[in-house]
């Protein structure tokens, strides 16, 4: 719930709009945020069966009217000119490698590639393209190695114009990071 309530604050002071959440799955995060913080929610997830769930917990939730959920791969669930204030993300994270320790998991729910951050890679190109100017995104994360890790990719040359803000541990394998538009565009 770190990232649900920490969603929630920053709804309250940014602009207006929908929250976009990257990654739905079942949409406990981006649901709970855009309950506490009484805004529409965009809800984008490329497994039908957890779309499925996505939806029907935004109508159990009483907030059905207010959420739209788009069962699609990231890269085209949006349309060119969709601007958000903010993004929620919590991308498959866990490296092909170390998925066998949850057996129990759906593979396309934990696999995150080769190091882990194929998709986070993705929300990040993502979040750069529809992020209003002032917009933030908040990215889980598994770790202080992986903020470390996706830090070193906002820096690499021709990357997102994302900058890191903060990072909160939300547990042992878990991190929330705070990313915000780059003063200097790296368009």
């Amino acid at each position: 719930m770190l990232q649900s309530h920490w969603a929630a604050e920053l709804a309250a002071r940014s602009s207006p709009g929908p929250i976009l959440e990257l990654c739905a799955g079942a949409g406990q995060i981006g649901l709970a945020a855009a309950v506490l913080s009484g805004r529409d929610l965009v809800q984008v997830e490329a497994d039908p069966v957890a779309a499925e769930y996505a939806w029907h917990n935004a109508a159990a939730a009483g907030h059905g009217a207010q959420v739209q959920v788009r069962s699609a791969p990231m890269q085209h669930a949006l349309a060119a000119g969709e601007r958000f204030p903010l993004v929620v993300a919590d991308p498959p994270y866990l490296s092909t490698a170390d998925i066998a320790r949850w057996p129990e998991d759906p593979v396309t729910a934990i696999d995150g590639g080769a190091d882990g951050l194929d998709l986070t890679r993705v929300c990040l190109r993502l979040a750069d393209t529809h992020l209003t100017p002032a917009g933030v995104l908040l990215l889980q994360v598994a770790g202080e190695v992986q903020a470390r890790a996706v830090v070193a990719l906002l820096a690499t040359p021709g990357g997102p114009a994302l900058r890191h803000v903060e990072t909160r541990q939300h547990d042992a394998e878990r991190a929330v990071m705070l990313l915000a538009r780059s003063t200097v565009s790296a368009r």
